[in-house]
């Protein structure tokens, strides 16, 4: 992806965020929502982003503070003020009688599940891609040794060694995901959900999209489980499935005009 694409929103904090968007005309648009500590140049962005060209919809992505190509120091940051960066970019750049599909990525789709209630008379569904809400308290707090604990409680910052990635665990950013539990809430929105995970997936186990289905009591609920898929999700015969999804979601959004 060219630099040319890609512009720059200045939020309420003078927080430079960066994104991207398309056929900002449309009456439709697809919006998605990267993960932890990822960015929008990769190979999700860029598929959804060739979707909507050819779908002709709308679509928007962007960078949380922190990540990518935005500012702002990634320890600073957590989901409260990813989720503001986010629904503050949406309401600038998105006007508020449009219809918005939501997707999101791991922890994209927590920032999702918070921004639903705000975007409610807009949202016409959304997709989650592994999603892992209250990932911080329920895959990293809690499996962390005491040791790890006291590193974090003491120091305030751990550098958390997963694979080749080094992942800043802050104790504000633990907190403050404690401040934003999303599972055990309900959403009475009557919208088509799908929900895909692998079953290899090794960062992020499969019950977590399970849980989100059941704060959707009045919701067109789908769970795709991909037999060989990873946490990524972002090989072509994936993708392939998530824009079949989004097809559907289109479609159903056509009808009902």
């Amino acid at each position: 992806m060219t630099s040319k694409r890609f512009k720059f929103f200045f939020s309420s904090n003078k927080k430079k965020i960066r994104y991207q968007i398309l056929n900002k005309e449309k009456d439709l648009f697809i919006i998605f929502f990267h993960g932890f500590m990822s960015d929008i140049a990769g190979e999700k962005p860029l598929t959804f982003r060739k979707y909507c060209r050819k779908k002709k919809v709308g679509f928007l992505t962007f960078e949380y503070s922190g990540h990518g190509k935005s500012s702002g120091k990634f320890i600073d940051g957590n989901i409260s003020k990813w989720s503001k960066d986010a629904e503050q970019i949406i309401k600038a750049k998105v006007k508020n009688k449009k219809k918005l599909i939501f997707i999101g990525s791991s922890m994209g789709s927590w920032i999702i599940l918070n921004l639903l209630p705000v975007f409610k008379k807009q949202i016409k569904g959304f997709i989650g891609i592994s999603s892992a809400p209250e990932f911080l308290d329920k895959l990293m707090w809690k499996k962390f040794t005491k040791k790890i604990k006291k590193i974090i409680m003491t120091n305030e910052i751990y550098l958390l060694k997963e694979g080749k990635w080094i992942y800043p665990i802050t104790k504000q950013l633990i907190i403050n995901g404690r401040k934003n539990k999303v599972l055990n809430k309900k959403i009475n929105l009557n919208i088509p959900i799908t929900l895909f995970h692998g079953l290899k997936d090794k960062i992020v186990p499969l019950v977590f999209s399970k849980k989100i289905l059941k704060i959707f009591p009045k919701a067109k609920k789908k769970l795709i489980k991909i037999s060989k898929g990873d946490h990524s999700l972002s090989k072509k015969n994936d993708l392939k499935k998530i824009c079949k999804e989004l097809d559907y979601f289109i479609q159903l959004f056509r009808q009902k005009i």
